[in-house]
């Protein structure tokens, strides 16, 4: 940068013009506001350096490509294929998909002919900005498709939930890259289909010659933490570790968080005390969160403490992490101070998020009549996590009314949810209502609500396995099931009786 200033200063007091190669050399350093003073200098900019300065602005301010543009054609400048490259790349950043199609319109007006890559761009533009039918009609009408084009598609279909159509294109690609591997990844991991995600993680680890980078890494490692295959997550740490990937904090916070989900909340402080300098505000909710939700309340709220302190503005993450440790130490004058100062101190306006926690701190503590009166003067509409806290609160502590009142708020939210129907059932059997959990049963039935088969997920070696109860789908079910014989039979002489109305339950 200073030699840059130096030959400024030596053409300006030699009369030598050498602004184009300045403002190309700061646009490499990059120094884009520099090289912008010097680039509104010019009389008559050419073509070539409007695009290194749209280029640049493309991958730094995507905003201020489009006013350059605005520039370029206000001075009669003529832009070509590449100028639209860039311009349709900053609307692909920007998600503005309004300006997108307009540039596009102005493209065909101007007689272009499209190149593989202004072809990538626009496509890529419409994918991003979620018009994946403009996309796919691209895609559809390109005589050749590299790499980075199957990308996109494949991407744009991902980001908007389309697993399946993504997932055919993907079969279908003649050659895959890392992208293209982790473009499915995060798809099914950002859509909750995480035994997927885990799934073409491992087939991806026996493509040759293709390796996960860090994306690939922090966007497995979420579904890592869902599964608790913790197993799994610990290989992909020791591989993260030997490629270098422990400088980027996105991959260092995936680990703190599935560490923390996985029950190794240690391992996950040993990871958060490794980002250092560069922890963010998903690193310290991370914890915050992981301790709460493991009980170790009070380290959450050190945590928490520790991090207003170092100068971190929390969010609304933050104090849903902050108000389920008050509820795991069962601290409700806290809460209630914690939830106030959400908006008096940190202007953050609760959610409905913080009003579910603070229904169950209440229903935790007991104080039902406190948790109904703060659902009924919420100022949204309650949801069925809110009025599930309730249920869940009075089926600990048998009150019955307010049950039936959670129950059929819920009854109405979730009509197809068998969990409702069993709770408010317990409730009346706790309280001897006999009569009552007959009325629920009819009401199921009536319904046709069942009662959903419970399952459980295993991890071994580096696999998860999914069992149903009475599971006969595994393909290992037969040595499965002979093992479990082996075991009752040894517990049997050991006093172990086994629980008649738990199996007949099961089989209702």
């Amino acid at each position: 940068m200073n030699q840059v200033k130096q030959i400024h200063a030596h053409t300006l007091r030699n009369g030598i013009d050498q602004t184009k190669f300045l403002i190309v050399k700061l646009l490499q350093i990059p120094n884009i506001p520099y090289a912008r003073s010097l680039f509104d200098l010019l009389p008559n900019p050419t073509t070539f350096l409007y695009n290194k300065l749209l280029h640049a602005y493309s991958s730094h301010n995507p905003s201020q490509c489009l006013s350059l543009y605005s520039q370029m054609r206000l001075q009669n400048c003529p832009p070509n294929h590449y100028s639209f490259t860039f311009l349709f790349a900053a609307c692909a950043s920007l998600a503005a998909s309004h300006n997108g199609q307009m540039l596009h319109t102005q493209f065909l007006k101007l007689g272009f002919h499209f190149d593989p890559f202004v072809f990538t761009s626009l496509l890529d533009m419409y994918a991003k900005c979620g018009l994946i039918v403009f996309a796919r009609q691209l895609f559809d009408e390109m005589p050749q498709r590299d790499i980075p084009v199957w990308n996109s598609i494949i991407a744009g279909y991902a980001r908007g939930g389309e697993l399946e159509e993504a997932r055919e294109l993907f079969e279908l690609m003649p050659e895959r890259n890392v992208v293209s591997w982790t473009s499915l990844i995060s798809g099914y991991s950002q859509n909750g289909l995480f035994e997927e995600a885990l799934e073409m993680f491992l087939r991806m680890g026996e493509e040759v010659g293709v390796r996960p980078n860090e994306v690939t890494v922090a966007s497995v490692l979420p579904a890592c933490a869902k599964l608790g295959a913790l197993e799994l997550g610990e290989r992909i740490d020791a591989y993260a570790r030997e490629n270098g990937f422990m400088r980027n904090v996105f991959v260092c916070n995936s680990l703190v968080e599935m560490y923390a989900k996985c029950g190794r909340i240690d391992r996950a402080r040993r990871v958060f005390e490794e980002i250092g300098r560069e922890r963010n505000l998903c690193s310290w909710n991370s914890m915050i969160m992981g301790l709460a939700v493991h009980g170790r309340w009070e380290e959450g709220l050190e945590f928490f403490h520790e991090m207003l302190v170092g100068g971190i503005a929390p969010d609304d993450i933050t104090f849903v992490g902050v108000l389920m440790a008050c509820t795991h130490g069962g601290l409700v004058d806290e809460g209630w101070n914690f939830f106030q100062s959400m908006e008096k101190s940190f202007s953050i306006t609760p959610k409905l998020e913080h009003y579910g926690c603070m229904v169950d701190l209440l229903g935790r503590a007991g104080q039902l009549e406190e948790a109904y009166s703060l659902i009924i003067n919420m100022p949204m509409k309650p949801d069925s996590v809110v009025w599930g806290a309730l249920l869940g609160a009075c089926s600990f502590y048998g009150h019955v009314e307010l049950a039936e009142r959670a129950a059929e708020f819920l009854f109405h939210l979730e009509p197809w949810n068998p969990g409702n129907y069993v709770i408010l059932s317990n409730v009346y059997a706790f309280s001897g209502r006999w009569d009552g959990v007959a009325k629920v049963r009819m009401l199921m039935k009536g319904n046709r609500v069942k009662k959903g088969a419970g399952y459980s997920f295993i991890e071994l070696h580096g696999f998860v396995h999914k069992f149903l109860v009475e599971d006969r789908l595994h393909p290992r079910c037969d040595e499965i099931y002979a093992l479990l014989d082996e075991i009752t039979g040894k517990m049997k002489p050991l006093g172990y009786v086994p629980n008649i109305d738990c199996e007949l339950q099961n089989h209702e």
